[in-house]
């Protein structure tokens, strides 16, 4: 308390007094016993007020004990109760906890880890994931600037998360615990499997698998892939104490459209402790892309052949000449190319305002561009019966997709009729003209889209030189195929617009995150954050149906589905205003990781407490642990001044009171008739 506040202390001793004994002694005409008590009644009440007024701070010291924290961190992943050492990991956990020498030197803690960290004094070894990386993590930001031990019980197999030997801090000792049987088992086990997701139909895609053996004999073991009853691959493999892994690669063919699981089994003749981990499911999304293109002109022409090579150079592509009165219907086809169109097209673009599909438009001296103006939309030809040519000039600012120049400008020159060519419309332009030295601003190479539909033009005959010449520079007519296959593929597919766009993969392995995520846009194609979508969920064998919210993120809206068991699932996403809808589906393989083990991992846990400068402790040697933790010197208690400064006005007992007093004082003076 300062000078000030102890000079203001005795002045409101005075002033409280001073004013009691005027009111109740010095005025009273019988100074008797009741008014000493209220002028006593009097004081105190005005001595509260004032001293609440002054409001003197309180100062309090305390001593405290801080004892150094010592986590206990359990692993309740179900790899635990997989190597049947869930019993142990909890006798080990409570001998730890309830130490009563630990507890009086440490602050104990006790967590448990999966693929989540908590604090818990309970455990039920049911956890999909291992992360022991995130333990450390965790550590990290709660126990922050302090030197402490950790005891970790567990059996080291990590199934997610980075490498965590080095993820602990080097200055805070870990001592593993290693739980579950270090005996060495017979095992076979297929410890990774490598597909891609997708293939194209009739094609053959390759798998590449990882094989792991654990013994002390040679042996032989088959490994097979299989698809039901069908047997895609059988090989023989031979492991020994000095071979011990294996990698094979396997080609498959991709027969049939659509989702295709198969199944990868390693076994022998010898019986196995943990025949779980010998089998492992896969998917390919099988795709058939395969993209039909008619290549129509009522002459012939060089271009022709060159364009339909170029095209055919990607083996998902198939191309049909065919004159314009000989195609019978357009719904065979993908993409039409219409070579120097004439009146002889008028059925053509006819049927293709019903059918919808996308063009790509050549021009040459035979064409008919009054015709065609009145065809489409996108260009206006007013155009001589002179015949030019036009060199190209490559646009660097072109983005409707990637594309690189192949040296365009050193190309020859398309022949086309002299005269003007206008944009209309949204018209982008890859290659522009120029005769000569001369740019005439016009499109040589220029592409449209609307409402969805798509089309390319190329104002020019004699492309075939493009692809020579490429040839002739490269040595390859690759720069060239691939260019034209971009144009392809940007006519091939369709991209119009949907209010309601779902992104998901077609199969999932169990146990790991399945995520749905979903964007809905308004009449002007902005994203709706107001929408309010919902998943339906049904599993396909037992037809139980579960109901999900999305929840809006990040320009878009997410639903979590873990939980889900292996299986196939049916799903549709609804917005619940608008009531548009998307539905699909997807497959759950079986696969759980945490059964893949048979051993703990000895040699990363001794890896870990050598890093933090610690040791590793067996089940039997916990009574060794719980000795080196007392006996480490540099854990010890730190005794700290703690100072409490508390305002005399935070004090609500002395407002009660004053209210007391006063009542009291009110009460007397009512009794003994003195108001």
């Amino acid at each position: 308390m300062t000078t000030n506040t102890i000079l203001l202390l005795l002045l409101s001793l005075l002033i409280a007094g001073g004013l009691s004994f005027f009111q109740y002694i010095y005025k009273a005409k019988n100074k008797s016993k009741i008014g000493w008590f209220l002028a006593f009644l009097r004081f105190l009440s005005i001595f509260g007020i004032l001293l609440l007024l002054i409001n003197p701070i309180i100062t309090k010291n305390t001593l405290e004990t801080v004892k150094t924290p010592l986590p206990i961190v359990v692993d309740n992943s179900s790899s635990i109760s997989f190597l049947n050492a869930n019993e142990k990991a909890l006798e080990l956990y409570k001998k730890i906890q309830s130490n009563s020498d630990l507890q009086e030197k440490f602050d104990v803690q006790s967590y448990q880890f999966s693929d989540d960290f908590e604090p818990t004094e309970t455990f039920d070894f049911k956890g999909t994931q291992t992360n022991i990386d995130l333990v450390a993590k965790n550590l990290k930001s709660i126990y922050k600037n302090t030197i402490y031990p950790t005891v970790l019980i567990t059996d080291g197999n990590q199934t997610s998360g980075n490498d965590y030997v080095y993820s602990f801090d080097a200055v805070n000792k870990v001592y593993p615990v290693i739980v579950g049987d270090t005996t060495t088992f017979l095992d076979f086990k297929i410890n990774q499997l490598n597909v891609n997701k997708y293939a194209f139909h009739k094609n053959k895609f390759p798998v590449e698998a990882f094989l792991q053996y654990s013994g002390t004999k040679s042996i032989t073991a088959d490994f097979v892939i299989s698809q039901g009853n069908s047997v895609f691959s059988k090989q023989s493999i031979t492991f020994s104490p000095s071979k011990k892994t294996a990698t094979v690669n396997i080609l498959l063919p991709a027969d049939k459209i659509g989702l295709q699981v198969f199944k990868a089994t390693i076994s022998s003749k010898e019986k196995e402790k943990n025949t779980y981990n010998n089998t492992k499911n896969f998917a390919v999304e099988v795709i058939d892309q395969k993209t039909n293109i008619a290549i129509i002109s009522a002459i012939n022409h060089p271009d022709l052949g060159a364009m339909k090579r170029a095209i055919e150079s990607n083996v998902q592509r198939k191309v049909t000449i065919v004159k314009p009165n000989e195609i019978k219907t357009l719904q065979d086809y993908n993409v039409l190319i219409l070579y120097q169109p004439t009146t002889e097209f008028k059925t053509i673009f006819e049927n293709n305002k019903v059918a919808g599909i996308n063009t790509f438009i050549i021009t040459g001296n035979n064409t008919d561009f009054n015709f065609l103006n009145q065809q489409q939309d996108n260009l206006n030809f007013k155009l001589s019966g002179q015949k030019e040519d036009y060199l190209s000039v490559f646009n660097g600012q072109f983005n409707l997709f990637a594309t690189d120049n192949i040296g365009f400008e050193n190309f020859p020159p398309l022949q086309n009729a002299f005269g003007t060519v206008t944009v209309k419309g949204a018209v982008s332009v890859l290659l522009s003209s120029k005769i000569r030295s001369i740019d005439t601003n016009s499109p040589l190479l220029a592409f449209a889209e609307n409402q969805g539909k798509r089309a390319a033009y190329l104002l020019g005959e004699n492309s075939w030189k493009w692809r020579l010449q490429t040839h002739v520079n490269n040595q390859s007519f690759e720069k060239y195929d691939v260019f034209i296959d971009k144009i392809i593929q940007f006519l091939a597919s369709n991209n119009s617009k949907k209010s309601l766009v779902v992104e998901h993969e077609s199969f999932y392995n169990s146990g790991e995150a399945i995520e749905i995520t979903a964007q809905f846009f308004n009449k002007n194609y902005e994203f709706d954050e107001k929408a309010r979508l919902t998943i339906a969920v049904t599993n396909t064998k037992t037809k139980q149906t579960k109901n999900y919210d999305l929840l809006k993120g990040n320009n878009s809206y997410k639903v979590n589905l873990d939980g889900l068991k292996a299986g196939s699932y049916v799903f549709t996403v609804k917005e619940l205003n608008s009531k548009t809808t998307y539905s699909s589906s997807f497959e759950i393989l079986d696969f759980d990781i945490e059964k893949q083990f048979v051993n703990p991992d000895v040699e990363k846990l001794t890896q870990l407490a050598t890093q933090t400068q610690a040791k590793a402790f067996f089940p039997d040697q916990v009574d060794v642990l719980i000795k080196t933790l007392l006996e480490n010197e540099e854990y010890k208690a730190i005794e700290k001044n703690i100072v409490t400064k508390t305002p005399l006005i935070d004090w609500i007992w002395l407002l009660v009171l004053i209210s007391i007093l006063l009542a009291t004082e009110w009460f007397v003076r009512k009794y003994n008739g003195l108001l």
